[in-house]
């Protein structure tokens, strides 16, 4: 069950930014800037003594909630990456990426994660043509994504912003389309830790 309460408790628990609210997240009113010891009764104190395995439950918890997704749904991902030749950790991630709404949120056209799985969910978008409404499809080169509406007042704005998607994705911030063009690089993925994670879930 995905968590729908204060998405800034999630980035005080995690002890780092998970940039869940977007644009909020960069200016001085993010709650992690303001009170970033651990939510709770005893703040910095709320864990006691960490242990490896609490390094690396932190790590898979700050993961999950990063791509604001289940625990099923994580542990999933890593089940693929594992099957899958090639490293572990770096397969994980690009899963991950390349879902259809971290794809939109990399191309700039939702303020965060969030806000993409629920476009998706009402049918904003369309993928090769066909509506899409099912957040988590894996995108792959030569993928075109384009919003149905480009004159709804969700998208007002974007066409002026300055692109700053990875270079997988090839966007058209005026016309609201991106096209998959490549592999996303490791670097270039969202930085959690899958050496950690892959560690967690290999005990």
């Amino acid at each position: 069950m995905l968590y729908n309460g204060p998405k800034c408790r999630l980035c005080r628990r995690e002890g780092k930014k998970l940039f869940l609210k977007g644009e909020r997240c960069n200016t001085q009113k993010c709650a992690f800037l303001r009170k970033p010891d651990v939510p709770g009764k005893y703040g910095k104190n709320a864990f006691g003594k960490k242990t490896e395995y609490h390094s690396q439950l932190r790590a898979k918890q700050a993961g999950k909630r990063a791509f604001n997704l289940t625990e099923k749904q994580f542990k999933k991902y890593y089940d693929e990456a594992n099957r899958r030749t090639g490293n572990t950790g770096e397969n994980f991630i690009r899963l991950l990426e390349t879902r259809l709404d971290n794809a939109i949120y990399r191309a700039g056209f939702a303020k965060s994660r969030n806000q993409a799985r629920q476009l998706v969910g009402h049918g904003f978008f369309r993928v090769n043509g066909k509506r899409a409404n099912t957040a988590s499809i894996q995108v792959k080169t030569g993928d075109k994504i384009e919003v149905k509406k480009i004159d709804s007042p969700i998208f007002a704005g974007i066409a002026k912003q300055k692109d700053i998607s990875p270079k997988w994705l090839k966007v058209d911030l005026a016309k609201l389309t991106a096209e998959v063009i490549g592999i996303p690089e490791f670097m270039e993925c969202e930085q959690i830790d899958t050496q950690t994670i892959v560690e967690f879930y290999s005990r």
